[in-house]
């Protein structure tokens, strides 16, 4: 736990100088707005203060012709504070805009390099929460918090400066409420971030408990559950709204303890130069009351700015805690795995390429056993291996394995005499081609999912694709043909259908490495034998590795391996 927090508090802090850096021109604008508004308030007061002077009882001061510049001077701070005001707005903008990029791009490389794998640690909907809402989260983390966290104490002292200068006393109030703020926001602000922490696992369950129920709807209502689900989407609903009111309930306390600090500013500063006003109406320092009067306006016009910052970093605090909470989750992807130290990243001859396993194991989980143990087989270059084996023997271990989405924990990989983890990623995904059990097919036309492969793909590629695969024998009976919308999983496919989508993908592909992983484990007698011939045609030049315990690899010619319980069993026609 405290590795966990202290792993936390290093990744907030990193990201915190990041956004630091990203912010400086932010900042740097916002204190020349700051010190712009101590203009604006002098002038206001200048204009203000012989006005009240000739109100005040006994002061004998007459009307008396105000100056020009106090007017003139106000409007250019005025234009010139809304102009940098802007350019501040904008430049924090672009600063959270990039840091939500470059933090996307790593939870997605983190996500994609980890492959089907990160699911076995995360559910899909939490991974998408993350990827989206957490992220976009961050906006105000880098876009607020990041300058906040530094004008809270710079415009403050600016500020504190110029009435410093003008009216001593009235600093010195300032300077007391001031320093009580920071100490009532560390209270709520603790509150507030335990809070935020719970209402985004609220939010994270919620969305991953609909994502469940919507996937398994047919389900759902042939048990007759419907009611019963519903009833406990609504209660995870409420749970959210509750946590949700008791952050905005802190954040109104946050807020009201530097009105409270305002207000006592105001009103000893009031009472304080009222008294001493009046004292002086009837005294000796009657001819220096107009400067007193204009010096003690600019300290009351002061306050509200004055306290702005403050109210900046405690609307700013939320998104402090927000990157608290998102660091937990980041921080538990998976990392990506560095090429092997001491060897030389490279790339592989991708024609003809030859498979090794060389004493192979690999554990999913320790409790369970090894899910390979010393595996060892060869897949000569343009030869069809077919992996055969029941449930569990570790078919698609050995197919993640080639993937690159794990590591073996001993052993090597070896790609025409180069180790695995010593080819460049890129180089590994260009030559390989992958059909599991389920194709992944997403809400799109055909075209989109059959050239997804290869989006450049030209008419006559494309042909001889769905030729290849016989997508042609059923695209006629289609209403749109390659321009049907289908639905999200193949929606609106047969079995059959969706897996010579994947098929004329593949085709499309045209990787010298074909995985086929139970392909046909779903269908039928008929369709499976019909699927079977268009692999048969896919293979052809290609080194295959098929896994299957079907009865109909016998169509495939070439060498077999039984595996066992994580263990080579039997070899046909392997040296």
């Amino acid at each position: 736990m405290n590795e966990s927090k202290a792993a936390i508090r290093a990744w907030t802090r990193a990201q915190a100088r990041l956004g630091l850096r990203m912010a400086r021109p932010s900042i740097i604008l916002s204190v020349m707005s700051c010190l712009l508004a101590a203009a604006q308030m002098w002038c206001i007061a200048n204009i203000l203060g012989p006005a009240l002077t000739t109100l005040l009882p006994l002061s004998g001061a007459a009307g008396v012709d105000e100056p020009l510049w106090p007017f003139i001077g106000f409007i250019a701070a005025a234009l010139l504070r809304v102009a940098v005001n802007i350019t501040s707005e904008l430049s924090a903008a672009a600063a959270g805009r990039a840091a939500r990029r470059r933090l996307r791009s790593e939870v997605l490389s983190a996500i994609v390099g980890a492959g089907p794998a990160v699911l076995r640690q995360a559910h899909s909907g939490a991974l998408a929460s993350l990827a989206v809402d957490r992220i976009e989260a961050l906006d105000g983390y880098f876009s607020r918090w990041a300058p906040a966290s530094v004008l809270w104490i710079i415009a403050p002292a600016c500020l504190l400066l110029s009435v410093l200068w003008a009216q001593p006393r009235a600093a010195l109030i300032l300077a007391i409420c001031g320093a009580a703020v920071p100490v009532a926001q560390a209270v709520f602000g603790v509150g507030a971030a335990v809070a935020s922490r719970n209402q985004f696992l609220a939010m994270t369950r919620l969305q991953a408990r609909f994502l469940d129920r919507i996937r398994g709807i047919a389900t759902i209502v042939l048990s007759g559950r419907a009611d019963e689900e519903a009833l406990h989407l609504s209660e995870a609903a409420e749970d959210l709204r509750v946590r949700t009111m008791k952050i905005l309930r802190i954040a109104f306390l946050s807020s009201a303890s530097i009105d409270c600090a305002m207000i006592v500013a105001l009103i000893a500063i009031a009472i304080a130069d009222g008294h001493h006003a009046l004292i002086a109406t009837s005294g000796a320092d009657r001819q220096y009351l107009p400067h007193f009067v204009v010096d003690s306006l600019f300290a009351l016009l002061i306050v509200p700015e004055f306290f702005a910052p403050f109210r900046g970093l405690a609307l700013a605090y939320q998104d402090r805690a927000l990157a608290q909470g998102a660091a937990a989750e980041i921080l538990a992807l998976p990392e990506p795995q560095p090429l092997t130290e001491g060897q030389p990243v490279r790339t592989v001859e991708a024609h003809g390429v030859t498979i090794v396993f060389e004493d192979v194991s690999f554990t999913w989980d320790a409790s369970r056993g090894p899910a390979l143990d010393h595996v060892s087989f060869t897949v000569p270059a343009g030869e069809t291996t077919v992996l055969a084996g029941p449930s569990g023997s570790g078919k698609s271990t050995v197919m993640e394995l080639l993937l690159g989405f794990i590591r073996p924990d001993s052993g090597r990989i070896i790609f025409n005499g180069a180790d695995m983890q010593t080819i460049v990623p890129e180089a590994l995904a260009k030559m390989t081609s992958w059909i599991g059990q389920r194709p992944v097919l997403f809400a799109g036309t055909l075209r989109e999912n059959i050239t997804f492969a290869k989006p450049d793909a030209n008419v006559e590629e494309l042909a001889a694709a769905l030729r290849s695969s016989a997508v042609d024998r059923f695209l006629s009976e289609l209403p749109d043909g390659l321009e049907t919308i289908i639905g999200e999983g193949g929606f609106g496919l047969s079995g059959g259908q969706a897996q010579r989508i994947a098929i004329a993908r593949a085709y499309l592909k045209n990787a010298p490495v074909l995985l086929l992983d139970e392909p046909t484990a779903y269908l039928d007698p008929v369709t499976e034998a019909d699927v079977f011939e268009s692999l048969k045609r896919l293979a052809l030049k290609r080194t295959v590795i098929l896994a299957s315990h079907s009865t109909a690899v016998h169509m495939f010619t070439g060498r077999r391996v039984d595996l066992v319980h994580g263990r080579v069993a039997a070899r046909q026609g392997a040296a």
